[in-house]
């Protein structure tokens, strides 16, 4: 059998379809990516996903010329009041056109501005009202951004150039800050974008308290590639999560449901890096204020203390006279009442003195003795009862003039 080219068998293929299908169709598909050249002519990515989940079930190039371009663009713009841009789906009348180098594409010959909500858009706006009734929407915009974001927990594709990108940026920074990041890979585009990335956030919380914050990004390519990333799941995890994400997804025009939910949103890789370095730049620039604030504060308060201690330097002398005056009065003063007090004192005890010498001489048994009593001794003891002597016994008798010796002849006792 004698094989064909692929010229050939492309021309067959050509030819086949024109003859086939040679009226003009209407379609529904979402866009997901408009682009327009220097010529004028747009060339469209149409998609078409399931409606349980946003797996891809159809793809197909389309391609509107410069010259009805300019009229569909302006007609739909105006009739809808939105751009004309991918993320948005679209009815359109197309042709089928096959080329034997560029392959089948869909000539588009006009738009119906009514069906201009995309699918992809609706279904953002539907998780996120769901999110928001459930009250975790703006969860994770509500965490605090670390002061120093240094320990940095990096979801994205091994080997992607994202990946490459953020990490050249964030450690050769021009400032020398100190960083630390940690790759966790994932998947960043096909149908196990939400598994991976849920999987790198459960490793990632495990150990929360050796990250300070969680970035997730991703360099740059067709929007259809980020239908992974616009999925209730997915956002629900990243909404709820407790490190505050980051979310570089690349895409400056498009925004995926996990950049509406995280708690900062930046465009790239890059930016992302440059967010982080902005951070620690102005946390730094705060202590450096404190510092500086802290120094000329203390300078103030020595300067204050010095010239205070300088006055009270000047006021010591002084201070020091009226005090020593002062003490001197009381000591004069204290002296004077110590004499007057000891001069009464010795006045009192003098008159003390005199009454009991008065008291002692009109006591002493030489006056008594002068009154006309007598005092008898028994060797050499005063006698005071009859009882103490006994007859025979030789007494002594003193008067106030002269003394006699007696000896007792009679003893009469007092009766009781």
């Amino acid at each position: 059998m004698e094989a064909l080219s692929l010229y050939e068998l492309n021309g067959m293929v050509r030819d086949a379809i024109e003859s086939s299908l040679d009226d003009a169709y209407w379609v529904q598909a979402e866009m997901s990516s408009v682009s327009v050249n220097a010529t004028g002519h747009c060339y469209i990515e149409l998609v078409q996903k399931s409606e349980k989940g946003n797996s891809l079930l159809a793809k197909a190039r389309a391609t509107i010329w410069a010259n009805k371009f300019r009229i569909i663009r302006e007609y739909f713009e105006q009739e809808t009041g939105q751009a004309f841009t991918s993320g948005i789906s679209v009815q359109l009348q197309v042709t089928a056109e096959f080329h034997e180098l560029y392959g089948l594409s869909y000539i588009v010959q006009d738009i119906d501005p009514t069906y201009t909500l995309g699918d992809m858009a609706r279904r953002r706006r539907e998780i996120l009202r769901q999110l928001e009734e459930e009250g975790t929407l703006t969860m994770n915009k509500e965490l605090p951004m670390p002061l120093l974001p240094q320990r940095v927990a990096v979801i994205s594709a091994e080997g992607a150039a994202g990946y490459g990108d953020f990490c050249n940026q964030l450690m050769a920074n021009s400032f020398g800050y100190v960083f630390y990041p940690r790759l966790f890979p994932a998947v960043m585009q096909g149908d196990r974008v939400e598994e991976s990335i849920i999987d790198a956030l459960d490793k990632i919380a495990s150990r929360q308290e050796n990250w300070d914050v969680v970035v997730i990004i991703r360099g740059g390519g067709a929007t259809s590639d980020l239908a992974g990333f616009d999925t209730y799941v997915l956002a629900a995890n990243c909404a709820q999560f407790p490190l505050p994400i980051i979310t570089g997804i690349g895409h400056e025009r498009d925004d995926t449901v996990i950049d509406a939910v995280a708690h900062t949103r930046v465009k790239t890789p890059t930016a992302a890096a440059a967010f982080l370095i902005e951070r620690v730049g102005e946390t730094a620039a705060f202590v450096e204020e404190c510092v500086l604030t802290i120094g000329n504060g203390v300078k103030d308060k020595l300067l204050r203390e010095q010239q205070h201690l300088q006055y009270l330097s000047g006021r010591v002398p002084a201070a020091y006279a009226l005090c020593k005056t002062n003490e001197e009065h009381r000591l004069e003063r204290r002296m004077q009442q110590i004499t007057t007090g000891m001069q009464t004192l010795l006045v009192n005890q003098k008159h003390r003195i005199d009454l009991m010498e008065k008291v002692l001489e009109g006591a002493s048994p030489d006056k008594i003795l002068r009154r006309g009593y007598s005092i008898t001794y028994q060797k050499g003891k005063a006698v005071r009862n009859a009882s103490e002597v006994e007859k025979g016994e030789v007494l002594l008798t003193r008067f106030a003039e002269g003394e006699v010796y007696s000896k007792v002849i009679v003893k009469t006792e007092k009766e009781n």
